[in-house]
């Protein structure tokens, strides 16, 4: 007798209800929690690799600025007159307050 026989017969039958709503639990955390964050990953991702110059920016660490050169892994970000800072890519994020409403 196989192991899944065993099973059902201790659970008195047929009785798929604990299935079935685990099955319904990993599809709403997949459609509500897991699809939405690879989604945003994926735009913040995109927004990464189409950095120009002269485009408003937010850092990580909250500071505001326009970026001056982009280079390979990271950005020189003018964040006052004359004052630049150079900032990895992954902590660059757009400022949403430069972006134009759609």
């Amino acid at each position: 007798m196989n192991l899944l026989a065993v099973v059902l017969q201790s659970q008195g039958g047929a009785d798929y209800s604990f299935l079935i709503m685990m099955v319904a639990i990993f599809a709403i955390m997949y459609f509500f929690m897991i699809r939405p964050q690879n989604k945003k990953q994926k735009e913040i991702a995109k927004f990464r690799k189409s950095l120009e110059v002269g485009q408003s920016v937010v850092t990580a660490g909250g500071i505001y600025g326009k970026i001056k050169e982009v280079e390979d892994n990271t950005v020189v970000v003018e964040i006052a007159a004359g004052v630049k800072i150079k900032v990895d890519k992954n902590s660059i994020y757009a400022d949403a307050q430069a972006q134009p409403a759609k």
